[in-house]
């Protein structure tokens, strides 16, 4: 199995990149966002790899980094998710912002990927949404803020949680950013904090 390609950047395509590895030109099938974060033909390169084998054939899965392609794995363990889709929501979503969605449940920001639909995004959202504080650490999110961030996506946080996330999105901030600014507000003032409290820290959080 092959878990990593280094060499230099051979030639492009519109959803794959061959990468030549000591005279051997590999192909492999990248999302949009590693595509576009890979240097120019003749640069030296390394990409992660994920290897799919099946009984007629072999294709090579490449990615910016481990995150991305254990993301990737991820994915594809959700009932109607095949390879295309997997790469098109990681073409979409950086790593936190698909974590924020779990999270909240927010089916619609997954469906803004190609080809995704409602009832896919529904179906990701809850069949990884018990894994969302467990995949946080992937997304370089704080585990403590990515569970009470699926707290406030349920509707089990306290009101002062609800209030101050319905404060930031008036204000013009995302669901998900403002949902994860009052996480983290709660993890760094306690869950007691009431809502004014939550929304001086959340918006210090986004200004940070």
């Amino acid at each position: 199995m092959i878990g990593k390609l280094k060499g230099t950047v051979d030639s492009y395509g519109a959803d794959w990149v061959i990468i030549d590895v000591h005279g051997v030109g590999y192909v492999a099938q990248c999302s949009t966002t590693t595509l576009q974060g890979l240097p120019p033909v003749g640069e030296a390169v390394t990409i992660a790899i994920e290897t799919y084998v099946r009984e007629q054939e072999i294709r090579l899965f490449g990615f910016a980094t481990d995150v991305e392609r254990e993301w990737f794995r991820l994915l594809l363990t959700v009932q109607g998710v095949g390879t295309r889709v997997a790469l098109a929501i990681l073409g979409t979503l950086k790593p936190a912002d698909l974590t924020s969605a779990i999270a909240l449940g927010d089916k619609a920001m997954i469906a803004r990927s190609p080809g995704v639909g409602p009832k896919v995004g529904q179906r990701i959202c809850t069949e990884l949404k018990d894994k969302a504080p467990q995949l946080s650490g992937l997304a370089g999110i704080d585990p403590i803020v990515a569970e009470l961030q699926a707290g406030i996506g349920d509707g089990a946080a306290a009101a002062p949680a609800t209030d101050a996330v319905s404060a930031l999105v008036n204000l013009g901030y995302g669901q998900a950013q403002a949902s994860a600014a009052v996480a983290a507000a709660m993890r760094d003032g306690g869950e007691g904090s009431d809502t004014a409290a939550l929304i001086r820290l959340g918006l210090k959080e986004l200004a940070g």
